[in-house]
């Protein structure tokens, strides 16, 4: 891959998702797109790079930002942030409904974990029997929704970050693979979305997850999606951020707040 290739490559993925590489990651670029060269019948990234451009490159473009995102994610990440979610937010919420955003739902795992605490928190009368919930899971790449809304997990991402507990009262066990139950699959939705584009056609929610995704994007471009994010949120609502993010620079629109073991970020 020649330098000038990387830069091009570089240029599309930030302007059409948003992701900056930065320098020093052609080993990441050409392992990840090295078999779309081979599946496509090119020859080089620049063959590649005129397909991308052309009128009939959509189907392409999908292909690369698929490859190039990164889908690693297991059960219960980030454990606090569902303690406070059960134990501090869900019991002080009065309205009649409740909606949260996984605004990097990859496939599926952390929405169906929001709906798992939700469906506890209401066994347990933590929340009203009363209020409707609803989780909308949005990600920029295909392939990762498709397995999502299949809601089935094989392999190392069957029971990664769970219990044989958990594994037993919130799936249905399908040979070697687990199914997310139906109770917990009813109020959930997956939709693709770029976190670069407006925020509107969401709607409003009361929390929202978007983690472990920030440290993808410029400063630049982390500041305003923080700012659209905060307009979605309703009066009070919660940002969770991943562990290794902040919102430095932003107190104006949030306060930290700490508790049960995990930061989250309330809207002013």
């Amino acid at each position: 891959m020649t330098a000038e290739e990387y830069s091009a490559i570089h240029d599309f993925l930030e302007q059409h998702c948003g992701i900056r590489l930065g320098a020093g990651k052609e080993y990441l670029v050409s392992s990840r797109l090295g078999r779309l060269l081979t599946d496509n019948g090119l020859s080089s990234y620049t063959e590649l790079l005129q397909k991308l451009s052309g009128f009939s490159g959509r189907q392409l473009q999908t292909a690369v930002v698929d490859a190039m995102t990164t889908n690693e994610t297991f059960w219960f990440r980030d454990p606090a942030h569902f303690r406070v979610l059960a134990e501090h937010i869900l019991p002080d919420h009065k309205s009649p409904s409740f909606r949260v955003w996984s605004a990097a739902a990859s496939t599926g795992q952390e929405a169906y974990n929001i709906a798992m605490t939700i469906g506890e928190a209401r066994r347990q009368g933590r929340l009203a029997g009363s209020c409707r919930h609803e989780i909308v899971g949005t990600d920029i790449c295909t392939g990762a929704l498709s397995q999502a809304r299949e809601a089935r997990y094989c392999g190392l991402s069957a029971g990664r970050g769970m219990s044989e507990e958990q594994k037993r009262r919130f799936f249905r066990a399908d040979g070697d693979c687990l199914e997310v139950a139906p109770d917990y699959r009813k109020n959930v939705s997956f939709r693709e979305f770029n976190l670069t584009k407006p925020f509107d056609s969401l709607g409003k929610f009361d929390v929202v997850f978007c983690r472990n995704v920030l440290i993808y994007f410029s400063a630049e471009r982390k500041a305003d999606i923080i700012k659209r994010i905060a307009r979605q949120l309703n009066p009070g609502g919660f940002l969770f951020l991943g562990s290794t993010e902040s919102l430095n620079g932003h107190t104006d629109l949030f306060e930290m707040v700490s508790l049960h073991g995990g930061l989250g970020y309330r809207r002013r």
